[in-house]
């Protein structure tokens, strides 16, 4: 078998990694050749059911972990979608801040798979909102100083920056991020897109096709400033299955947003936040609900919400949040008691992962 290209998708938290990578991905799949997707995060064929029915690509998944840290994991799965699925184009997001992966994969493919794997550049995605924490401007979203540090980790890591997010800002806003690229990595190419809105895709899809990765000699290994800031968060996932007592339909955007509601208020009650919360639950039949939260100042954002009601759904949560490991799953399990009362409805945890990178075993 030939090479195949693949790629890792960075970004900082909240801008938008997995709808470029659907955005992405379906305009490959019709222009370049079949096109994969490895999803990192939890319960991906739950989570990301929409990017097989949204870009038409093949979906795989690695769960509880990382690419970093699953090397052979990783090499089965490229293998496996190369001669079974037949992919030309795999592409990798990776959890949290994902500084690391260029150290941790890139180098460790093209150092021990080169014959097999063409690495396209590693990808770095940025939203306008978090890119004012580090611009002149030093924006204060009550986020603590740490995360300012690993995005600009992020951005010195990258191989390409893609402005995302393009069409909520003005012509001249985007100039002015742009600008500020340029100088702040002025060795990296930058693209502009909106990948909910498509625009500026063709010219990603173009670019991650036709050049390579540089191979950066980047590392954070035994670096103490990227442990304390890492030590800053938290990591959340769970997964579960809420259905209704009475076994009566009922509005289940109404118990997905007070559930994030609760969770908001637990956190503004502890002096925490959370940089980026998912939300993704389903009843089957097509019918979906994904929402997004990038701080406990902002509002909501749903990229769709259920169509009809319903009396059960299968629900993942997932979030980066500043808050300690402990106070953060007792935040959440809160929550899911609060819209349990509120509802009457029975709720089954089928799994549930919560950690801080300086927790005892990480």
């Amino acid at each position: 078998m030939g090479q195949i290209r693949f790629m890792v998708v960075s970004g900082f938290l909240g801008a938008g990694k997995t709808t470029t990578m659907i955005a992405l991905g379906e305009y490959l799949k019709e222009h370049y050749g079949e096109t994969a997707i490895i999803a990192n995060d939890l319960g991906a064929n739950l989570v990301d059911t929409n990017l097989t029915q949204t870009s038409g690509c093949v979906v795989a998944e690695i769960a509880n972990g990382c690419i970093c840290y699953q090397m052979d994991n990783v090499v089965d799965q490229l293998r496996r979608l190369r001669d079974k699925d037949g992919a030309v184009f795999v592409m990798s997001d990776i959890p949290g801040c994902g500084v690391g992966a260029l150290d941790h994969v890139y180098h460790t493919l093209a150092n021990d798979y080169s014959d097999e794997f063409l690495l396209s550049p590693f990808t770095v995605i940025v939203d306008p909102e978090r890119l004012r924490m580090i611009m002149p401007e030093k924006a204060d979203i009550n986020l603590p100083e740490e995360l300012v540090y690993l995005l600009q980790l992020q951005l010195e890591e990258a191989d390409l920056v893609v402005l995302n997010k393009c069409d909520l800002l003005s012509e001249a806003d985007i100039q002015r991020y742009v600008d500020f690229l340029k100088t702040a990595v002025p060795d990296i190419p930058v693209l502009r897109i909106s990948a909910r809105e498509r625009t500026g895709i063709e010219e990603l899809a173009q670019y991650v096709t036709k050049n390579t990765t540089q191979l950066k000699n980047f590392s954070v290994r035994n670096n103490h400033e990227f442990e304390q800031a890492e030590a800053k968060l938290t990591w959340y996932n769970r997964r579960m299955f809420f259905k209704t007592l009475s076994g009566d339909k009922i509005d289940m955007n109404a118990v997905v947003d007070d559930l994030i509601e609760e969770i908001r208020m637990g956190l503004i009650e502890r002096k925490r936040n959370v940089p980026h919360l998912k939300t993704f639950a389903t009843s089957g039949n097509g019918d979906f609900n994904k929402a997004s939260l990038i701080g406990v100042d902002y509002d909501v954002e749903y990229e769709q919400e259920f169509l009809r009601p319903h009396k059960n759904m299968r629900m993942i949560v997932n979030a980066r949040a500043v808050c300690e490991s402990r106070p953060m799953a007792r935040i959440v399990d809160d929550a899911v008691d609060a819209v349990c009362d509120k509802y009457e409805l029975d709720c089954q945890v089928f799994f549930t992962e919560c950690f801080g990178m300086a927790d005892e075993g990480r």
